[in-house]
């Protein structure tokens, strides 16, 4: 087992979920990664494998920063693959949301913010995703990336349309995050 792979054993063990249907998944992503012990958190991983993924808000909490996911034509958090640098699931997710926003100055929290499951372009049927808070300075100026057609800010409560399933929820649970931190 990788320190990655054991990375996410300890992360989803010691995570309270939120809501009996995030303990569900979170059940379920143990038991996927105690099945796939060399490749459940790597892209080869198949029939599923375990992403990381930044749900980005300014310190308010009053806007989201979104991607324009350049394969399915959707509005979603930054995140993807977990890569071989990768020292930890939030590591990964901090990664990725630096890649594809063009912001170095992300904060991505420790702990998981929610899971999502859900289908994958890459070959595999799903990813498991493990989202994180991230918070970036109200001022930031994201770039687009060449996996992407466009990044954006959008007020929490103003999400544009053409979302991907499961984005309003983490973006409101990331709002409500935000909001008892400040």
């Amino acid at each position: 087992m990788s320190d990655l792979q054991n990375n996410a054993v300890a992360t989803l063990t010691r995570w309270a979920a939120p809501s009996p249907a995030q303990e569900a998944l979170r059940q379920d992503y143990l038991a996927h990664l105690a099945a796939h012990p060399e490749d459940g958190v790597w892209r080869r991983g198949r029939p599923a494998h375990i992403t990381a993924s930044a749900v980005i808000v300014d310190p308010a909490g009053e806007r989201t920063l979104l991607v324009l996911h350049g394969r399915i034509n959707l509005w979603v958090q930054p995140g993807g693959h977990c890569e071989a640098g990768d020292t930890s699931l939030d590591a990964a997710a901090a990664r990725e949301a630096r890649e594809e926003t063009g912001l170095p100055d992300l904060v991505v929290h420790p702990e998981p913010l929610l899971l999502n499951r859900h289908g994958a372009p890459c070959g595999a049927q799903t990813h498991l995703d493990v989202q994180y808070l991230a918070t970036a300075p109200a001022d930031a100026v994201p770039l687009v990336s060449v996996e992407s057609h466009a990044v954006r800010w959008f007020s929490v409560t103003e999400l544009p349309e053409g979302l991907a399933s499961g984005v309003a929820e983490s973006v409101a649970a990331a709002r409500l995050a935000a909001l008892a931190r400040s």
